[in-house]
């Protein structure tokens, strides 16, 4: 494990400096012989959360994003979808845009993959700095959140698996969540690249990342903007989207 680390450490610096050169944040990352995309950006790049364009209708699609921040002067250059949502797109657990809260935090158990507890929220704090907190610790803190999202289960909690997650859980789907290293300076985003169970997802975080705490955000509909890769993943409309963007380039 020793020497698997230390490859991986070595390879996200040849990644980091690929990054200085193309501007690319995410690289592939093999894991339990299974692909993952990784994209890590330094706690201060801009992520944000978004939901409805200007005109009250959810974005849904990353290219009708992608053109709205395009109007803004800034280039999308990461995005996924940032948790689950109704069928009329509207997030099923707590949602903070800007800092207007849109949907109210849910901490009950209930069906889904979104009851199975911990849940926990994504957040960016006041600052700009981004953080996964299990929901009821999100709720005693009372924080104030610029941006959060609710999503469940919790994959990794203060170092440790979720504990209903089982290596040999037969269900296997595409998945993407979100950690945050421990010294709060890499915000890690991940999404397979094939069909995986919980606990391999989960292990991905725990052992390749060295996240203490981490965020499934969804299955099956998992879908990944990486224009560097060439990757803009369309499908049905979204709800949540998480994505980070930069000044555009005025040469």
């Amino acid at each position: 494990m020793r020497l698997l680390l230390t490859l991986f450490a070595c390879t996200l610096l040849i990644h980091a400096c690929a990054r200085a050169e193309t501007r690319s944040p995410c690289a592939l990352v093999m894991h339990l012989g299974q692909p993952y995309t990784v994209c890590a950006f330094d706690a201060g790049e801009q992520a944000r959360l978004w939901l409805n364009h200007p005109d009250g209708t959810p974005f849904g699609q990353f290219d009708r994003l992608a053109a709205h921040v395009s109007d803004e002067g800034r280039d999308l250059v990461f995005a996924m979808n940032a948790g689950m949502y109704h069928d009329d797109r509207r997030p099923v657990g707590l949602y903070i845009e800007n800092g207007e809260e849109v949907a109210s935090i849910v901490t009950r158990e209930g069906p889904g993959n979104f009851g199975l507890l911990p849940n926990g929220v994504f957040w960016i704090d006041a600052e700009g700095a981004p953080h996964v907190t299990e929901s009821l610790a999100f709720e005693a803190l009372a924080a104030e959140a610029r941006f959060a999202t609710q999503s469940g289960p919790m994959l990794v909690i203060e170092g440790e698996l979720h504990p209903a997650f089982n290596e040999d859980g037969p269900s296997r789907k595409r998945r993407n969540g979100v950690g945050v290293s421990d010294d709060g300076q890499t915000l890690y985003f991940a999404i397979s690249d094939v069909p995986v169970n919980f606990h391999s997802f989960a292990t991905l975080f725990r052992d390749e990342l060295d996240t203490p705490n981490a965020l499934f955000l969804d299955g099956y509909v998992s879908k990944l903007y990486a224009p560097d890769l060439g990757r803009n993943e369309a499908g049905l409309d979204m709800g949540p989207i998480v994505g980070v963007t930069r000044p555009s380039d005025t040469d």
